[in-house]
């Protein structure tokens, strides 16, 4: 029993790790990041919205003997997202105008992307709770499907105004939010799938609103075709990505 303990743990740690992905751009120029920032982010849309509609919502419809309980609870998760981002506003408003201005969408995504994680966290828990073999396939699925959604994280967090190495710091802290869904889920033990039920759609929308109200007003900024065409490719991109990683789960 004890192994299983230390298996889920390295495992969400190592999905944690995913976060780091962004280092990458350490070794990037800034101005070559904001060159294509709006592509990234026209990823990271698509990995939202494909995430939510495609794999939270329908999972959440699936397990709960209430679906339309979900359906609401997706309506509650826009509505509490959009009332953070109010409080964000006001409180930067009221804030040192000499300081650095970060745009309330990167606490945002931090919370919405923590959320996620943690989520992660207890489907990994609750998943070598059934069989060794059951963790590790999930922990690999869940690894295939943070890959691209942590690329879109970290590049709106740069967006946002956050510096290069102060975004990867972030998000790698809110990927920890793994470590306590995995402490969680073995807490609840088989009531663990019964949390899920209620967090899974809350965590969709606010995936929508952030993609909706926050992402795509800032592809809009830009006329161009030649950025519309890439803009259009990298969304469709995000949301293939998410239908492949669905259908191999």
């Amino acid at each position: 029993m004890i192994s299983v303990y230390i298996y889920a743990f390295l495992s969400v740690l190592a999905v944690s790790l995913v976060s780091l992905i962004g280092v990458f751009t350490l070794s990037l120029k800034e101005k070559f990041i904001q060159h294509y920032i709006f592509i990234f982010i026209s990823l990271a849309v698509g990995s939202l919205l494909g995430d939510a509609f495609l794999h939270l919502i329908p999972e959440a419809i699936t397990d709960s003997p209430f679906p339309m309980l979900s359906a609401f609870l997706v309506i509650v998760g826009i509505l509490v997202f959009f009332i953070l981002e109010k409080f964000l506003h006001w409180h930067h408003h009221g804030e040192d105008t000499t300081k650095p201005h970060i745009q309330p969408i990167g606490s945002l995504i931090l919370l919405s992307d923590g959320v996620h994680n943690f989520i992660d966290g207890v489907v990994i828990g609750a998943s070598f709770f059934v069989s060794l073999p059951v963790g590790f396939a999930t922990t690999l699925a869940v690894v295939l499907h943070e890959i691209p959604q942590e690329v879109g994280d970290f590049t709106v967090l740069v967006h946002a105004g956050y510096r290069i190495s102060r975004a990867l710091w972030l998000n790698f802290l809110s990927a920890l939010a793994a470590v306590f869904g995995v402490i969680i889920a073995f807490l609840l033990g088989q009531f663990g799938e019964y949390f899920l039920i209620w967090i899974l759609p809350f965590t969709a929308g606010g995936f929508i609103y952030i993609a909706m109200t926050d992402l795509i007003p800032e592809l809009q900024k830009t006329k161009e075709i030649k950025h519309f065409v890439s803009q259009t490719a990298a969304f469709i991109i995000g949301v293939l990505i998410m239908v492949v990683l669905v259908l191999f789960e």
